[in-house]
């Protein structure tokens, strides 16, 4: 009897251990994975401007010359040093991250790069600690990461200008090309309900082939009625 009540206890504290990773019946649900500092490394091929294009990414964001936007779950700053050279010594770049070690990556690249129009910021899974005023907010890549992505368009919403933008920009389903693993992605189909439920306004659903797709995100203010 003392034998099966331990077992009992060991048990309780393994469910107890394993927190949200197992439902109320016991079946594991997929973690979200914060990207490896470590494995920065496979973000840098050669081949990232043909599959990413940044350049398109941008002008669907109405990124330009002066603009002053933010790169959300930056990551190394490989898309925020493409950021930086769109807005120009007038405009301005946030790099975000919640990771420390990607705050430090970013910072040893803005200076390799001579980049003096980026700013890092170290947010949190609550609070991106983006200042006001901003044109646009990237989330690249990083969305599935997200703990509360409700919350976090909210956030980036607060963020903007009334006519400013979102655009999230993620991996299409399966296992092809770039990205993480199959079951860490999220289909447009959830980004679109997420926003719908942080009250935010869907302008545009298009994919970026052949790994990505784009989905830009306004506040409803930015809506203009048709005459």
């Amino acid at each position: 009897m003392r034998i099966r009540f331990l077992a009992l206890v060991v048990l309780a504290a393994f469910f107890l251990a394993a927190g949200p990773a197992f439902s109320a019946v016991g079946s594991q649900a997929p973690r979200k994975r914060l990207f490896p500092p470590l494995s920065l490394g496979v973000l840098e091929g050669p081949d990232r401007v043909q599959w990413n294009k940044p350049d398109l990414i941008m002008d669907a964001l109405n990124i330009a010359d002066g603009s002053i936007v933010a790169d959300l779950g930056a990551g190394g700053g490989w898309f925020t040093s493409r950021l930086a050279l769109r807005v120009g010594p007038k405009g301005l770049v946030y790099a975000e991250d919640i990771q420390p070690l990607m705050i430090e990556a970013i910072k040893r690249r803005v200076q390799r790069e001579n980049l003096t129009n980026v700013k890092t910021v170290l947010g949190t899974t609550k609070d991106s600690r983006l200042p006001h005023g901003l044109d646009a907010v990237i989330i690249m890549g990083a969305y599935n990461e997200m703990e509360d992505p409700v919350a976090l368009l909210k956030d980036a919403a607060a963020s903007l200008k009334p006519q400013g933008r979102i655009g999230v920009v993620e991996y299409t389903a399966g296992a092809g090309g770039p990205g993480p693993d199959p079951d860490q992605r999220i289909s447009p189909e959830t980004v679109i309900a997420d926003a719908r439920a942080a009250n935010l306004q869907v302008l545009s659903q298009d994919p970026i082939p052949p790994f990505m797709y784009m989905i830009i995100l306004s506040k409803p203010a930015a809506i203009r009625p048709s005459r």
